[in-house]
């Protein structure tokens, strides 16, 4: 069942808005087909080969296996770069697209994904912040080398579907020659190289100042509260938020809580901004 008030809200909120800034988790793919990790027990059912080994999100997301199993390493992130390339993002994408180039200024995206799906929606790569760094970028795993980062180039990585290792020829690094990492923070992470997700923060913050006057709202679909840096970013802004998430959608006062996944919500809004 669709909630019909918050959408009504939402859709007058979005109309009545000088600027758009867009927040978003795992929650913002689900409906593209890609899996939004709920604890343990989630993860496990996506991947039983990990469960019979006991290790979680968290283990594997980790920089030492790089060092110490790399196939194991690259076979994690080598399954899911290749899930991610070969995925579409979903209608829900366009719709926000619109939105933003609907605005009298530039909205911007803040995202904790590492999938790189906005900027393949046809987001402009200048209007997206990564937190967390991408998939599709690469860095050397020696903390001593020149501190590159480099596109993925349209990597190609067999992963075998039974151990999730990785058995074709490993990235590495076009300078030294050892063994490349994705350029994405991992949990324990000291050698993640954030020069590319800081120049994004800085155009964020440059963003944020030219906004600062603007009517804004703020959409932010499927963000967890487990890690809490989307829903923080949300928040800092004075502006309407609105929150569309099917398990956690309330907020502090005045938050318009739309209890929905991502596709059907966006769709719900477009259908009344298509009257207004």
């Amino acid at each position: 069942m669709i909630p019909i008030q918050p959408i009504l809200k939402a859709s007058e909120a979005i109309a009545n808005a000088e600027t758009i800034l867009i927040t978003a988790g795992a929650g913002m793919g689900v409906d593209s087909g890609l899996p939004d990790f709920r604890g343990n027990k989630g993860f496990w059912q996506l991947y039983p080969t990990y469960a019979e080994k006991g290790l979680t999100f968290a283990d594997l997301a980790n920089p030492t296996w790089f060092h110490t199993h790399p196939e194991q390493a690259w076979g994690f992130y080598g399954y899911r770069y290749n899930l991610y390339r070969d995925t579409q993002p979903h209608q829900g994408f366009q719709i926000l697209k619109k939105w933003l180039d609907n605005k009298p200024n530039p909205g911007f995206v803040y995202t904790s994904n590492v999938d790189g799906h906005f900027q393949k929606a046809g987001f402009s790569y200048d209007q997206v912040y990564e937190c967390h760094g991408s998939i599709n970028h690469l860095q050397c795993l020696r903390s001593d080398c020149n501190g590159k980062i480099w596109p993925t180039n349209h990597l190609r990585l067999t992963v075998d579907p039974q151990t999730l290792l990785a058995t074709s020829d490993l990235p590495r690094c076009p300078d030294c020659g050892f063994y490349a990492r994705p350029n994405i923070l991992m949990f324990n992470d000291w050698d993640w190289i954030d020069t590319r997700a800081k120049r994004q923060s800085e155009r964020f913050e440059e963003w944020k100042q030219a906004a600062r006057h603007s009517d804004l709202v703020i959409i932010e679909i499927g963000a967890g509260v487990s890690v809490g840096r989307v829903r923080y970013t949300s928040q800092t802004f004075k502006g309407t938020l609105i929150r569309i998430n099917p398990n956690d959608a309330q907020g502090y006062a005045g938050t318009i809580s739309i209890p929905m996944v991502a596709l059907k919500a966006l769709e719900a809004i477009d259908e009344i901004l298509l009257t207004i």
